[in-house]
Order: structure tokens, then C-alpha cells, then sequence
């Protein structure tokens, strides 16, 4: 017996209403990354970033708030 899981669960990101923007895309892929070198710290998370991310939204390092408010931002 199979099972079909409805489309919508396969869908990524299907809260969001537009498409991703450039700065997602290379944010996702740098997270994506971290996750696969099994990063999962904030602090690590955060230095990958800096070394291997795209800037925070800011021009500068991501810290602490602006990551946690940069995903606050993107889950609207």
C-alpha cells in the first residue's frame, strides 16, 4: 500500500508568497552548508557565515541579533 502525501507538504518554503531573492538564495545554500558540515551551534552558525555567507543585512558580521532578527524577518 502506498501512500501519497499531499503536494503541498513537498513544497519548500510554502509559506512564502514571492520568489527568493539572490541574498536568500546565497543564505540558504550558506546555511545549508553549515548544516552539512553538522554546525549547529548559533556561535559556529555565525562564524560560518562570516567566513562563508553573504554579509549581514547591515554590510557588516552577523552576531546574535541580527541573525535571530534577519529570521524573524524572512519568516514574515
Amino acid at each position: 500500500m502506498s501512500r501519497v502525501i499531499p503536494s503541498r507538504y513537498l513544497e519548500p518554503r510554502q509559506a512564502q508568497q514571492t520568489a527568493p531573492t539572490p541574498y536568500e538564495d546565497l543564505l540558504g545554500d550558506a546555511l545549508e552548508r553549515a548544516y552539512a558540515q553538522e554546525i549547529h551551534d548559533l556561535n559556529a552558525l555565525l562564524a560560518h557565515l562570516n567566513q562563508h555567507g553573504p554579509s549581514a543585512p547591515n554590510g557588516g558580521s552577523w552576531n546574535e541579533a541580527l541573525f535571530r532578527a534577519e529570521m524573524a524577518r524572512l519568516a514574515q
